[in-house]
């Protein structure tokens, strides 16, 4: 299965997973972990164990400061 990673803010790539394949999976061609993006799937966060259930999914990085 083929899904579109957009990256919000950087860039958009395609990542090949298998049919069992958890939104955490889409991650490990990424320089993130899971612990620094949120997933989202039509504007809604998804679990990391969750099984990758669409074609297209965005990447948010989550920013840490004070």
């Amino acid at each position: 299965m083929r899904v579109t990673v957009d990256v919000v803010g950087e860039d958009t790539r395609e990542v090949e997973v298998g049919a069992d394949a958890t939104y955490a999976d889409l991650l490990d061609p990424l320089p993130y972990s899971y612990q620094e993006v949120s997933v989202m799937v039509d504007g809604r966060p998804v679990p990391e164990d969750g099984p990758v259930e669409t074609d297209s999914v965005q990447v948010v990085r989550l920013v840490k400061g004070g």
